[in-house]
């Protein structure tokens, strides 16, 4: 694999939330993830999902795709990559051929986890598998508010009776609805050239992802996040001059102020200059 990304890049992502759920905890009654100080929290699962369905629309070829935005037949993320790489896949080339054909397998990695093989002896157990682990070079934190947030319950009407003469309700017709009236976000990533050499993430990757994290957002509504409702407001992007970086990640992100109106200041490193993008 040739091209791949030469110098470190960190980036950062402030966003808006306005009268919306931005990601939402099932175990909590769906209600927006908040930390124990009371910041809200989007978590970096949450945002590489919003990464890989615009990577798709894009056309970029994606492994873990949505069910709803996917773009072929395949009932299970093994049946996609069985159907794609075939005989190929389980051998020693999964590694290579799959970060070749998928941009998020070389750029967040992958866990191929397979059965062991028929005839194989059962010295290991009936339990024994191989699993093929892919470290990707691009790697995402979760985002969290700038200041504790105010999370507003609803209640709602979440369905109507589709049966009998419409007098009788049915037991789930009762619902709550919960939201973030306004918060400010922002989240951190990095790029790191020694694991993009072994997955191939290319010059031309890291482009890809820039171009597309100001508008993280866009056909991405729903009900719990209406049109507009969630908005990129600045994404700050830092190439170094060599591999291991002038600065720590770190240190690179805790140069950056960001503000609860979320203004921000980008703050100064010698002889680093960060690039600061509008959102879209």
């Amino acid at each position: 694999m040739t091209n791949f990304i030469q110098k470190k890049i960190d980036f950062a992502v402030v966003l808006r939330v306005k009268h919306a759920n931005p990601n939402g905890d099932p175990l909590n009654g769906n209600r927006p993830r908040v930390d124990y100080n009371g910041l809200g929290e989007i978590s970096d699962v949450c945002l590489k999902r919003k990464i890989r369905d615009r990577l798709l629309e894009s056309g970029q070829a994606i492994f873990v795709q949505s069910d709803d935005r996917k773009k072929d037949d395949a009932k299970s993320l093994r049946e996609r990559a069985e159907n794609e790489l075939g005989k190929k896949f389980g051998s020693s080339d999964t590694a290579i051929l799959s970060c070749a054909k998928w941009f998020d397998v070389r750029a967040f990695g992958q866990l191929f986890a397979l059965p062991k093989k028929k005839g194989k002896s059962d010295e290991e157990g009936p339990d024994a598998s191989v699993s093929i682990p892919i470290r990707g070079p691009v790697s995402i934190h979760s985002a969290f508010s700038i200041q504790p947030v105010e999370v507003t319950s609803t209640q709602i009407t979440k369905s109507v009776s589709g049966e009998g003469d419409g007098t009788k309700r049915g037991s789930d017709t009762m619902g709550m609805k919960h939201r973030v009236d306004d918060g400010i976000y922002v989240f951190y990533g990095s790029m790191n050239p020694q694991l993009a050499e072994r997955t191939g993430f290319t010059d031309a990757d890291a482009e890809a992802i820039k171009a597309i994290l100001p508008k993280l957002f866009e056909n991405d509504a729903s009900s719990a996040r209406p049109e507009g409702s969630m908005e990129v407001l600045k994404v700050i992007w830092w190439r170094h001059n060599s591999a291991a970086g002038q600065y720590s990640s770190a240190k690179v992100h805790r140069s950056l102020t960001v503000n609860a109106d979320g203004s921000i200041d980008p703050g100064k490193l010698d002889g680093l200059e960060p690039e600061v993008i509008d959102g879209f």
